[in-house]
């Protein structure tokens, strides 16, 4: 908990007042008007609003009630405006995708305001975290919106062209990394030392320094990530309850980061600041629960790419600003899984064409979701499965902190 400096309580009322603003900006909503509270009349219990595990659990409910309120209120207007997935021909013959076509899409909207509503809410807006996985959340969800408005508004098949889309994610990722890389002051004190740093896993009291390295590996994690969860999106809730799973570890790694005595125990990076993104992964959490409940097998609504992408960026932004980065691939295990999957049934086509005059292929379809369902499995199946593997990665990955 960060309290409120000491000389908040000492003047006059306008004192009192201005010192509070000099430290706390306007913006942090509930945030801010509790300690607004707090200075001008201190009620009993008011204190509780200071607490970050009151608010992580005040946010995903939140994000819980806006999904709820917004869904149906969104999947009726998306309706009304015929915005609904087109018909892929491709995926005609496999499970029961004939019938998604016409299911309306972009619910990625009803996701972002249930992930940033509560955030804005519940969390200390003037926080760097705070704002860098906001910005990225938020910027790549434009460029998924753009895409999907692009697809089933103006009727473009292929949406954005793939190099204008990756063109948004490079620009998103240069931002990012160069405002950790390069203005480390508005980070908290002892940031400046650790910026381009990184958790090994397994290993203990090594921490890996990408140097000028970090903001390219940045741009990599943050365009791999958001189009890894991009490619997982295609069967009912199989992309959302995983972003939800992988949510939970991101939770307590947040909370651990931001506690010197937690952090000095498990023996990690001590990140200053960094336990208000508990808040943001709370509100993640809760906001992909309340979407499932519309998203699940048969679902009323589909994510597309306004959704895909900014939760892939949320992801990878939060590993990321919390030094993890080398945690993805077990985290990630899903996404990472799937995305591998189609980079070898291309390549190994390629070869096969290029060798045989026959192109080959070494999964019945990628990603690896459709080859189970070319298998025969139906789509719930597959889903449920994958949770399970996801829940199991998600063990995982906090066993990492212990097994040194």
């Amino acid at each position: 908990m960060q309290s409120l400096p000491s000389d908040l309580y000492d003047g006059q009322i306008f004192c009192k007042f201005k010192t509070f603003v000099k430290y706390k900006f306007i913006f942090s909503m509930l945030y801010f008007l509790a300690h607004w509270i707090k200075v001008w009349f201190d009620p009993p219990g008011i204190g509780v609003f200071h607490f970050i595990t009151f608010r992580f659990a005040a946010a995903a409910i939140t994000a819980l009630i806006i999904s709820f309120w917004l869904g149906p209120k969104i999947i009726k207007r998306l309706q009304d405006k015929q915005i609904r997935q087109m018909a892929k021909k491709e995926l005609e013959a496999v499970g029961t995708h004939s019938k998604k076509a016409g299911t309306p899409t972009m619910g990625g909207l009803i996701v972002l305001l249930a992930l940033l509503g509560p955030t804005i809410l519940w969390a200390d807006i003037s926080n760097i975290y705070i704002i860098l996985v906001i910005f990225s959340t938020f910027g790549l969800g434009c460029v998924g919106f753009l895409d999907d408005y692009l697809k089933v508004v103006k009727k473009l098949r292929h949406g954005l062209i793939a190099r204008y889309k990756l063109i948004g994610q490079i620009i998103i990722g240069l931002i990012l990394g160069g405002t950790i890389f390069f203005l480390p002051d508005l980070f908290y004190s002892g940031f400046d030392s650790v910026k381009s740093f990184t958790t090994v896993p397994f290993a203990k009291n090594i921490n890996f320094n990408f140097g000028i390295l970090y903001i390219p590996v940045i741009i990599f994690i943050l365009t791999a990530i958001s189009n890894a969860v991009n490619l997982t999106d295609g069967l009912d809730g199989l992309s959302i309850g995983t972003v939800g799973i992988v949510a939970l570890p991101l939770l307590l790694i947040s909370y651990f980061s931001g506690n010197y005595n937690f952090a000095d125990y498990l023996n990690i990076i001590y990140l200053r600041g960094s336990g208000e993104l508990t808040i943001f992964c709370a509100s993640l959490v809760g906001a992909a629960l309340g979407f499932l409940w519309f998203n699940t097998y048969p679902a009323k609504i589909i994510m597309g790419d306004t959704g895909s992408l900014a939760l892939g960026g949320a992801i990878a932004t939060l590993a990321i600003l919390l030094k993890k980065e080398f945690l993805i691939p077990i985290l990630c295990g899903i996404f990472f899984a799937e995305t591998v999957s189609v980079i070898i049934q291309v390549l190994y086509f390629k070869y096969t064409k290029k060798k045989y005059n026959i192109g080959k292929r070494v999964f019945l379809m990628a990603p690896i979701h459709h080859h189970f369902e070319k298998k025969g499995l139906h789509e719930s199946q597959i889903v449920i499965r994958f949770y399970i593997i996801a829940v199991m990665l998600a063990i995982i990955t906090m066993m990492t902190f212990k097994i040194r």
